[in-house]
């Protein structure tokens, strides 16, 4: 499955570098289109001294990675969002009677590498972060820092997965997705310490954004954790990946075999 997911993609690679300069063009400015997400957050620190207990640098780790995990994402499967048209005009049924499973085929139906230009943007800002935050890098650290961005790839994955799923009844419901989606990068990017009560217990057990920088990133730069939650929990993001990733399964077969044609 693998083998065959990589040849599509390495084909859908080789079509979109066809037309270079093209390509080029798009890649830088996706680029700059997503830094004006950290100028955003500079500009907030030209105004406050720290962001709760967490200085820009800190701040910058929880983007960098936040950012690269949702871009890995992003290019996996950001073309879900086109996945009610699927379902709008019966697309969808020409799919279920292929010997592929359908989730298979709708994630290797497209490889976007122009959103290559997130990742390199997040990968800055990231660079930028472990050369000022000033921790000791350790093989134990820099082994967390790798599993943050894996992890967090498969939360993200798995959460487009779990949110379009509703197009199943709705037909339409795209804009619901990317609540989650996009919206929870969003959040990711900042510590959840900062937000109201039943959105850190959103971030932390519904939605679980916040398994993908803020609990990891306390063990990386030795924080105690504002809000005092179980510290097991700083070593919990490859449980929880592997756990949304398993619901994200369910929720994709429990709608499919729901599923009711709208084609026409």
């Amino acid at each position: 499955m693998l083998g065959l997911y990589g040849r599509l993609v390495a084909a859908r690679v080789r079509s979109q570098l066809q037309y270079r300069l093209s390509f080029a063009i798009q890649v830088v400015a996706t680029f700059f289109i997503s830094f004006l997400d950290f100028v955003a957050i500079l500009i907030l620190f030209e105004n406050v001294p720290a962001l709760g207990e967490w200085s820009v640098a800190e701040v910058a780790l929880l983007y960098g990675v936040s950012t690269i995990a949702f871009s890995f994402a992003d290019l996996a499967v950001g073309h879900l969002d086109e996945f009610p048209q699927l379902i709008r005009d019966g697309t969808f049924d020409l799919l279920l009677i292929r010997p592929r499973g359908t989730l298979f085929q709708v994630v290797a139906s497209d490889f976007q590498l122009r959103r290559l230009g997130k990742t390199i943007q997040g990968l800055v800002v990231l660079g930028y972060a472990l050369s000022a935050v000033g921790v000791d890098w350790s093989p134990g650290r820099i082994g967390m820092l790798v599993l943050m961005v894996v992890a967090g790839t498969v939360i993200f994955v798995s959460v487009w997965v779990i949110a379009i799923t509703v197009v199943f009844w709705t037909v339409e419901g795209g804009e619901f997705a990317n609540a989650f989606t996009y919206g929870g990068q969003f959040l990711a990017q900042y510590p959840i310490d900062i937000y109201g009560r039943w959105l850190r217990r959103f971030l932390a057990f519904v939605v679980p954004m916040a398994f993908v920088a803020y609990f990891p990133a306390l063990y990386v730069l030795d924080k105690p954790d504002p809000l005092g939650l179980p510290g097991f929990l700083r070593f919990s993001s490859p449980v929880v990946a592997i756990l949304t990733a398993g619901v994200a399964g369910l929720a994709w077969r429990f709608a499919v075999r729901h599923y009711r044609s709208a084609g026409g």
